[in-house]
């Protein structure tokens, strides 16, 4: 009987851990619209490296400075639409020529 406690503990746990990360994520707004994740995007920025920093001093070990990275995510977002829905709107039209030179191939087999 205690052999069978310990996975559903462990299950238990995982599950908890999980649904907690996914609320965590909601709450915190990124999983909401582009602009709410730009948002949580920046207060995670001002807020994490003050803490890491902390940490780090509290644990006595020396990081390396993180490089500056300065991109918009709203853009990114928009790009990676775009090229999604311009392979989509292609989509039909390359599955009819590869259908058809796919035929045109097994033809060749055959004769």
């Amino acid at each position: 009987m205690a052999a069978r406690l310990l996975p559903a503990a462990k299950f238990l746990i995982k599950g908890g851990l999980a649904g907690a990360a996914v609320y965590v994520a909601y709450d915190q707004g990124l999983l909401g619209s582009g602009t709410e994740g730009a948002e949580a995007l920046k207060k995670a920025q001002e807020t994490l490296p003050p803490a890491i920093q902390e940490w780090t001093n509290y644990l006595g070990w020396e990081l390396p400075t993180p490089p500056k990275i300065d991109f918009s995510i709203s853009n990114s977002w928009n790009k990676g639409v775009h090229k999604v829905m311009s392979a989509l709107s292609v989509a039909p039209t390359r599955a009819c020529e590869y259908t058809a030179e796919g035929w045109k191939y097994v033809k060749d087999l055959v004769k």
